[in-house]
């Protein structure tokens, strides 16, 4: 396993174990992180962001990855999230494909790719049904996702 796989690893082995100040040092300081929940987020919103959701899942997480590979410059991994979304009660597994990019050690660029419309049936039930494949829809998620990490970072500054 070179270096690079070696962070991917420990990212993800810090995720499953609730650690965000580790998964946070595995981010180089000008991190770009997206995926289709969030939209793009850049430096310390993209830390801030594991921390909200490991501290709001409250141990009702479970973080699975496979497939790691990477070389000097960038990597992949797949990864699945079992987890408890609060704001409907309803139960998600969302099935990951990680894109990244490394410099000086560490991840610079972080993309999360999944299925939105796959993710909006589980979390949202029938809006996500009928709605989902919209981009009304994921512009909306995103907005919201903003709104509630900047919440966060109120309380946590």
């Amino acid at each position: 396993m070179n270096s690079n796989e070696q962070i991917i690893e420990e990212f993800y082995a810090a995720f499953a174990e609730g650690n965000a100040e580790t998964m946070a040092s595995c981010y180089h300081p000008d991190i770009v992180f997206e995926d289709p929940a969030f939209g793009k987020l850049e430096g310390k919103d993209a830390s801030d962001m594991w921390h909200m959701l490991i501290e709001r899942a409250k141990g009702n997480l479970e973080i699975s990855f496979s497939d790691i590979q990477a070389n000097d410059r960038s990597g992949t991994a797949k990864w699945v999230a079992k987890y408890h979304f609060s704001k409907t009660n309803r139960n998600v597994v969302n099935k990951i494909k990680a894109y990244f990019e490394f410099k000086d050690g560490l991840i610079i660029k972080h993309t999360d790719n999944f299925d939105f419309y796959n993710w909006s049936k589980q979390a949202l039930g029938t809006t996500g049904l009928l709605l989902g494949w919209t981009s009304f829809l994921r512009k909306k998620v995103q907005k919201q996702a903003l709104e509630s990490l900047r919440k966060y970072q109120q309380k946590n500054p």
